[in-house]
């Protein structure tokens, strides 16, 4: 709780402070409101006296209106403090996730983190919720009143609270026992909300291979457990209330029988008692809706827990205590030993290269022989176990993260496009991009080809995920994207792979133009995508096999080789003739050199 008052709460002390005063004035009102009960009898009533009887009309109005000006204040303070704080954890809350490693989001599925950011807020939203109704209000009520009847007689004020004891360890019981369902229903919410991400985000493949009935037994299976889980915890919330409840009518019991023969007798007064017994009327009430809180604070508590822990998670990759400048211009790019395991798994085992200045490296390989890896401990997404990567002389890690990546463009088969406009998705909230510049990076990465067919044009919404665009054009939006970073940086994962062949073309011309002037690695399954890369890096088991230009790696033989005839294997037409064949011909049309059953069937294989 303290580190929630320090981080979110504390700089709204003062509305606090306000609320905190007007809720003591409203709860106040009840205990001036059961003491006036005996100079009503006892004064006005029994003695005639209309002045006092006018006095004391007047003081209970002023009471009621004091009430009133009170509670509309203290919630709307309360409010407006709960909407701020709630909103400020929410943003410090993602702003950390954010910054977490990839292993922390590989563990960590989306639903949870949103039920985290979410759900859990909203829960600590609920107490406050509680204290803008009146938990405050009730606390000081409950002071003034029990302040009113031991004033009256402190053993009638015992005798009231004769249950109390009764109530401590059955209470304590149930907060544990609502902690534990509360955390449990947390832990199916987000259970469910990665379900619902799961489906909907997979709602094609799902109609396709006919899973509805699956997705849906599952789904109704996690809400029944959910549901279950929060009944118990509303059960075990209202128990609460209910034992209170117990209590409050075995004091009533005893007071009427205690007090009541003093009166009888004589010994008090009706207007003492009056008050007394209206004081102790109206006190076990805010005892109810109090125990009712506490309920609802166990609810919260689980969430504050969670919460928490997420909020002192620090990230293992992290900027150097003393960060080196940025290198600056085209820079040449050397991997020397890298070696990287995944649980115990062997990604990378001992890759070196050096991609030179200015000029494109491709890296081809089997699937699984640790390309993507080398994408991410580029850009320190991950590092290495061992070995040292060097962007112009200077380690990757000895710079800061924000002036790594700043360096680097990347443009993969998995076009990341957000549920915006084009233009917003080009240009990502950066507000210095004149429309000349902006139309020469449409115009360089062929989006200009598309605008006039869209309905809106740049203002076009792309639909989540960019759903309302074709692959080749979200590509090419991606693409625009890179070329307004003007990154000196280039990597491309596999960038045409998923496009057909007319959209491979338009997006391969705007690549092209793209890389001029970069340092550009290449991922690609496609040879024919890399046949005129400066260099070919040939990568096998997570090791580098082999690296040259094409022609050299074929008359060398090996694994490029070996993966050349495959992809580009001809009936009848052998792989030396294939390998002695000019670059341009074997990129032709399919009415000019049409691969075989097999090299078909292993490209398409190479490309999933």
């Amino acid at each position: 709780m303290r580190w929630l008052w320090t981080g979110y709460l504390k700089k709204y002390k003062w509305f606090l402070l306000a609320a905190a005063i007007l809720m003591a004035l409203e709860g106040g009102s009840l205990g001036a409101f059961s003491y006036m009960m005996k100079p009503m009898f006892d004064t006005a009533f029994a003695s005639g006296d209309t002045g006092a009887l006018l006095s004391v009309s007047l003081i209970f109005g002023g009471i009621f209106v004091l009430r009133g000006v009170t509670s509309v204040l203290h919630k709307i303070l309360l409010a407006f403090v709960s909407q701020k704080s709630g909103a400020d954890l929410r943003i410090g809350l993602v702003s950390n996730l954010m910054v977490q490693d990839n292993a922390f989001h590989q563990t960590h599925p989306p639903g949870h983190l949103i039920q985290r950011v979410q759900a859990d807020v909203q829960s600590i939203n609920g107490v406050w919720a509680a204290f803008i109704t009146g938990a405050g209000r009730d606390v000081i009520a409950l002071l003034s009143l029990i302040g009113v009847a031991v004033s009256i007689d402190w053993l009638w004020t015992l005798v009231a609270f004769v249950g109390m004891p009764l109530l401590v360890l059955p209470a304590l019981g149930a907060q544990r026992f609502v902690r534990r369902r509360a955390r449990e229903a947390r832990d199916l919410g987000a259970d469910i909300s990665t379900r619902l991400d799961e489906i909907f985000h997979g709602i094609v493949p799902t109609k396709l291979n006919r899973l509805e009935k699956y997705q849906s037994d599952r789904f109704r299976r996690d809400t029944k457990a959910l549901v279950k889980a929060q009944i118990k915890a509303t059960a075990g919330t209202s128990s609460i209330s209910g034992m209170v409840d117990f209590t409050a009518g075995l004091g009533v019991f005893c007071v009427l029988l205690y007090g009541g023969s003093e009166i009888v007798s004589g010994e008090k007064t009706v207007g003492e008692f009056m008050a007394f017994f209206t004081a102790v009327g109206m006190m076990f009430e805010p005892l109810r809706r109090l125990a009712g809180v506490t309920g609802l604070w166990q609810v919260a508590a689980a969430a504050i827990e969670r919460l928490k822990e997420l909020m002192d998670l620090k990230p293992t990759i992290a900027d150097p205590a003393k960060p080196k400048p940025t290198p600056e211009g085209v820079p040449e790019i050397t991997l020397s030993d890298i070696k990287l395991a995944y649980g115990g798994t062997p990604v990378l085992q001992g890759t070196s290269f050096t991609a030179e200045a200015g000029k494109t490296t491709a890296i081809v390989g089997a699937s699984g022989a640790g390309k993507s890896t080398i994408f991410n401990v580029l850009t320190r997404l991950v590092d290495p176990q061992s070995g040292k990567i060097t962007i112009q002389g200077v380690n990757n890690r000895d710079l800061t993260l924000h002036g790594l990546r700043n360096m680097f463009s990347v443009v993969s088969q998995e076009a990341l496009l957000f549920d915006e406009t084009v233009r917003e998705n080009i240009l990502l909230g950066r507000e210095d991009v004149s429309d000349e510049n902006l139309k020469t990076v449409l115009d360089a990465a062929h989006v200009s080809d598309f605008l006039p067919k869209l309905a809106n044009g740049l203002d076009t919404e792309v639909g989540p995920r960019g759903s309302n665009l074709s692959g080749g054009q979200r590509q090419r939006v991606v693409i625009a994207r890179a070329l307004l970073r003007d990154t000196p940086i280039l990597l491309l994962d596999e960038a045409t792979s998923a496009l057909d062949t007319k959209s491979e073309t338009v997006v391969q011309k705007a690549l092209d133009r793209l890389s001029k002037g970069r340092t550009t690695l290449v991922i690609a399954h496609r040879l024919s995508t890399v046949r005129e890369a400066d260099k070919i890096v040939v990568m096998d088991k997570g090791e580098v096999v082999d690296q040259g230009p094409h022609k050299e790696l074929l008359a060398r033989g090996g694994v490029y080789a070996e993966l050349h005839r495959l992809q580009f294997s001809t009936e009848g037409v052998t792989a030396e003739q294939q390998a002695l064949t000019p670059v341009a011909s074997v990129d032709t049309a399919d009415n000019e050199r049409r691969p075989g059953l097999f090299g078909r069937l292993f490209a398409g294989l190479m490309r999933n």
